[in-house]
C-alpha cells in the first residue's frame, strides 16, 4: 500500500519551517494563497505572523482568511481586517479576507458523504495554489484542528461554515447554532468540504502543521485553556490526511503528563472520524512514512 511522506523535526523554529517545506520538493505556482489562523481576539495560543514570516516570504504568498460564523472579532470583514492589523498580519504581508464581498463561490462535491456543495470566499479564484499553515491543537467541537479543519471550516465562507456545522441544513448565521448537526455528520461535512478545496487546487497544495502551544481549545477561542502538553515539532506533507494522522499518532505516543487531557478532548468529540471520513473520500491516505531530520 502506498504511504504518503510526512517530514518531521522536533526543533520548532521559523527557519525549520522553511527547511521542512523545501524537503517536500514542490514549487507552488502562480499566486500563492497562504491559509493561516488569524487568532481570535484574546487568544493566547495562536502562532504569530513573525513565526511564519520566512516561509510566507519564500513563496511570495498572500495571507488568506475567512470570516467566522460566531460572534467575535472576526465575524465581519471590517472587524476581521482590524484584527489582522492588531495581530500584525498586515504589517508583514498582503492580507485577503476571501469572503469579504459576496457572492460566495460554490464548489460541487458530487461524492460528498453528507453535503454536496461547499461555499467558499469567491476571492479564492485569484489564486493558483495554496500553502496551508496549521497550528495543531485541540478543538471544542472537532476534537482537534489541523490541516483538514483549515481546508474545511477555515476556507469556508461564513455561509459555508454554517452549512458545514449544520450538515447542509442552513447557510444562515441567524439559526445555525439551533440547527447544529449530530456530531459525526458535522465531522463528515468537514471532510466533504475539505475534499472540495483539495480538488479545486488539483495538487497545487502543501501542508505544514506546527505541534506547539497545544491546548484542548482552538485558536478561535477568545478564552482558551493554556497548553496542556509539551511541544512536539513541525510536520510537512503534500497529503492533508496523512499529516493530521501523524499528528494524532504523535499525541497518542507522547509520554507527557498532559497528553491524556488532549486525548480526552479528541476522543469525546470522536475527532478521528474526520480523518476516517476524509480517507473514504480518497483525497489522501492515512498510511504514511514519517521522515525525521
Amino acid at each position: 500500500m502506498y504511504k504518503s511522506k510526512v517530514y518531521f523535526t522536533k526543533e520548532i523554529t521559523p527557519e525549520n519551517v522553511l527547511k521542512i517545506y523545501k524537503m517536500l520538493g514542490i514549487t507552488l505556482k502562480g499566486n500563492v494563497a497562504v491559509k493561516v489562523h488569524s487568532g481570535e481576539k484574546g487568544n493566547q495560543n495562536f502562532l504569530h505572523p513573525e513565526f511564519w514570516k520566512p516561509i510566507v516570504e519564500s513563496v511570495n504568498g498572500t495571507i488568506v482568511e475567512c470570516n467566522t460564523a460566531y460572534n467575535g472579532a472576526r465575524n465581519t470583514t471590517e472587524k476581521h481586517i482590524k484584527l489582522m492589523e492588531e495581530h500584525g498580519w498586515s504589517k508583514y504581508f498582503n492580507v485577503d479576507i476571501l469572503d469579504s464581498e459576496g457572492p460566495d463561490l460554490v464548489l460541487d462535491i458530487p461524492n460528498g458523504k453528507v453535503i454536496k456543495k461547499n461555499y467558499v470566499g469567491k476571492n479564492i479564484v485569484n489564486y493558483d495554489s495554496m500553502l496551508v499553515l496549521s497550528h495543531f491543537k485541540g478543538h471544542p467541537m472537532g476534537g482537534f484542528g489541523g490541516a483538514i479543519k483549515q481546508l474545511s471550516i477555515g476556507v469556508a465562507s461564513t455561509a459555508g461554515k454554517c452549512y458545514i456545522h449544520s450538515a447542509g441544513v442552513t447557510d444562515s448565521q441567524d439559526d445555525v447554532w439551533e440547527k447544529t448537526a449530530p456530531q459525526d455528520k458535522f465531522l463528515e461535512s468537514m471532510a466533504d468540504s475539505a475534499c472540495s478545496v483539495v480538488n479545486y487546487f488539483k495538487g497545487n497544495m502543501a501542508f505544514i502543521n506546527i505541534m506547539c502551544n497545544m491546548s484542548v481549545d482552538c485558536d478561535c477561542c477568545a478564552k482558551a485553556e493554556d497548553p496542556c502538553i509539551s511541544d512536539i515539532g513541525i510536520l510537512a506533507s503534500l497529503d492533508p490526511i496523512a499529516i493530521d494522522q501523524a499528528c494524532v499518532d504523535l499525541v497518542y505516543a507522547s509520554k507527557d503528563k498532559g497528553r491524556d487531557h488532549l486525548v480526552e478532548r479528541i476522543e469525546t468529540r470522536n475527532g478521528i472520524h474526520t480523518i476516517e471520513a476524509s480517507a473514504d473520500l480518497n483525497f489522501g491516505s492515512r498510511q504514511y512514512e514519517l521522515i525525521e531530520f
